[in-house]
């Protein structure tokens, strides 16, 4: 599949989710611009190098679902893809217990995402704000960044700033900045 960067939302909505076309709509009410390529199944790093470039010079993100060791907390972590997540580091800042991987259920549950799919977008389903969005500084310092529709179908490219400025606000939920260390990782979900 040849990819190729395309102005907003898809002309043709067939054989699109639900899911995907309520981010459209929304970036849409609020005038938020965005850039969008459709491609394959993308469920890793790797899978998203070909789409990177595509969205280039937007800051790639790991987006990572996270709990508390009691399933009481939930977090979306936002990092560069260059970072390792190491819970240590992240429960210190948060004032957390040790955090992991949360279930897929509730990803499902919260986001309306499934795994392999995580964007910050997912954040628009949590009407009840049970997830807690953590965001690595690194982030926060480039001015467009990536990430999936709520669909590893399909990637986008939007303003930082039009997301924690405009979309959290719309959605009513806020962000904790993080620091990580940077360091050369293995590919991860992107």
């Amino acid at each position: 599949m040849k990819l190729e960067l395309h102005q907003g939302r898809p002309a043709d909505i067939t054989g699109r989710l639900e899911k995907e076309i309520r981010t459209y709509d929304l970036l849409d009410e609020l005038e938020i611009p965005y850039e969008r390529v459709d491609h394959d199944e993308a469920n890793t790093m790797e899978a998203c190098a070909a789409i990177d470039e595509v969205l280039a010079p937007a800051v790639i993100c790991k987006n990572l679902f996270l709990c508390n060791t009691q399933q009481t907390k939930f977090y979306l972590l936002m990092i560069k893809e260059d970072k390792k997540f190491k819970t240590k580091e992240i429960s210190k800042q948060i004032n957390s217990s040790r955090l992991s991987f949360a279930p897929a259920e509730y990803m499902e549950k919260f986001l309306d995402i499934t795994p392999g799919s995580v964007s910050v977008m997912g954040l628009m389903n949590d009407r009840e704000n049970n997830v807690q969005l953590l965001v690595d500084e690194d982030v926060l310092k480039g001015e467009y960044f990536g990430c999936h529709p709520c669909i590893n179908t399909s990637s986008m490219r939007l303003k930082v700033a039009d997301v924690f400025e405009k979309f959290l606000p719309a959605i009513h939920h806020e962000y904790l900045t993080v620091t990580l260390v940077g360091e050369e990782v293995a590919k991860e979900d992107c």
